[in-house]
């Protein structure tokens, strides 16, 4: 075995720090600058009875958590949104949290153009997430969203209707951290008979709607935790993030779907939390 010389272990041990060093520089360029800006586009195909035979393939798209602020600009939402129109979608859904911190963002006429520009012959419809809510942003967020021609919707109940009479059903609550769900007085307008999807920012609200006909949720909320470890997943989740934290899930007979959001909060990284857009597939199943 070869005798190690103090200025050969000195060599060595300055090497391996030098290329940790390097490591962990090159790990944080990945994660400022190189994932935040990888969006991926998920594909999900949603199957089930009560899918209208008119819905098949019916395409809905939904955006979520762009945080426009310095980091994720409106330029960068520009960007998302030329993916968006690529996807072609019936319908398009934003599932909240618009700007990082309303009392101090002012490029909202650039980000007014981008969104008029999203196009959705079914209509592009949002609920408020709780950054729409804070920093006094709650007006400014639904003035915003209604001039780019989205539906805001609070506690809310929609339908999709086609010309021959068939319809899926929409329910819309309000942000569960700085808002007023109001669970059974929306989610109780929802049919036994119809295919329903509930729009609400965080997750674990599907904790809360066991026992109402909702066969779909579609949240945000969470960014996958921006910083995921592998086999541990994310390291931290907001509150009503913990349980459904980024992708697909089952509780009972609701799909939960969590989408990772496009932009970023509090700190600027992801890694192994690629910002998404979702495009979910509706098929009618087959008798």
């Amino acid at each position: 075995m070869e005798k190690m010389t103090r200025r050969t272990f000195l060599k060595r041990g300055f090497g391996i720090l030098g290329a940790a060093l390097a490591m962990a520089c090159g790990g944080y360029g990945y994660a400022r600058y190189i994932e935040p800006r990888m969006i991926e586009i998920t594909r999900h195909t949603i199957t089930s009875r009560l899918i209208p035979r008119g819905f098949d393939n019916f395409k809905i798209v939904q955006f979520s958590d762009t945080h426009l602020s310095d980091v994720f600009t409106s330029g960068d939402l520009n960007k998302a949104a030329e993916k968006i129109n690529q996807l072609k979608p019936d319908l398009l859904i934003f599932t909240g949290d618009l700007i990082d911190k309303p009392h101090l963002f002012n490029d909202h006429q650039h980000a007014l153009a981008v969104l008029q520009n999203l196009e959705a012959p079914f209509g592009k419809l949002c609920v408020y997430g709780n950054h729409d809510h804070g920093g006094y942003g709650t007006n400014t967020y639904k003035a915003l969203m209604e001039a780019a021609d989205f539906q805001v919707f609070r506690n809310g109940y929609h339908q999709v209707q086609l010309t021959d009479g068939s319809r899926i059903e929409f329910a819309f609550l309000d942000d569960v951290m700085l808002g007023k769900p109001d669970y059974e007085g929306t989610l109780s307008r929802l049919s036994e008979d119809a295919f329903s999807i509930l729009i609400v920012h965080e997750p674990d609200a599907a904790l809360k709607t066991g026992g109402y006909p909702v066969n779909l949720q579609l949240s945000g909320h969470t960014h996958g935790g921006q910083v995921q470890l592998p086999f541990f997943g994310p390291l931290i989740t907001p509150p009503y993030g913990k349980t459904y934290t980024d992708g697909m899930y089952t509780l009972h007979d609701t799909a939960v779907y969590v989408n990772r959001g496009l932009g970023t909060t509090r700190l600027p990284y992801r890694f192994l939390a690629r910002p998404e857009i979702t495009l979910f597939t509706l098929k009618t199943e087959q008798k």
